[in-house]
């Protein structure tokens, strides 16, 4: 039985997404800079993954703590496009492990790392969605796809622990 992808497509054709587009083949065909041969022959610019959310694979990381990786891993790989977007949340050095990674405008996971058992874990555990306040009011704050329980407050800007009183990670 084929499991479903740890990806989803994002809506492309709503009013107001942007997906960072660059500019059109069609304005540069025949400028005068250059021969219309050469701009005939370059890329179109085809490389791009644009219009993709990887938030079922980060669900899915966070609920796999504690498991073996080797095991995570290959089940990971074998349902997405490609590997890249697992290394978003797992640090793959000790210098790279961060408390929590913000992936998108306000959504906020939990750093992974592998340790010396080859287990998933957590790089702050104690780390949850009252542990951070939001940084503006507009926005719907969420830390492992839960609202954030503090409210937003004037004077905190940036991502605050209440335990050590305001050191940003």
């Amino acid at each position: 039985m084929q499991k479903a992808p740890l990806y989803r497509k994002v809506n492309t054709t709503a009013r107001g997404v942007r997906h960072n587009f660059g500019g059109e083949f069609r304005h540069d065909r025949h400028s005068k800079e250059a021969k219309a041969s050469e701009k005939t022959r370059t890329s179109m610019g085809g490389k791009a993954q644009r219009g993709l959310d990887y938030t079922p694979l980060f669900r899915f990381l966070i609920s796999k703590i504690g498991q073996d990786w080797t095991q995570v891993h290959s089940e990971a790989v074998s349902r997405l496009d490609r590997e890249e977007p697992i290394y978003r949340l797992v640090a793959k050095w000790p210098d790279q492990q961060r408390d929590f990674v913000c992936v998108g405008e306000s959504s906020f996971f939990s750093g992974l790392f592998i340790d010396e058992a080859n287990r998933l874990r957590a790089v702050n555990p104690e780390m949850n969605e009252s542990s951070l306040y939001p940084y503006c009011k507009c926005c719907t704050h969420t830390f492992n796809g839960i609202r954030f329980t503090r409210p937003f407050t004037e004077g905190a800007s940036g991502f605050f622990f209440p335990s050590d009183g305001g050191g940003a990670a």
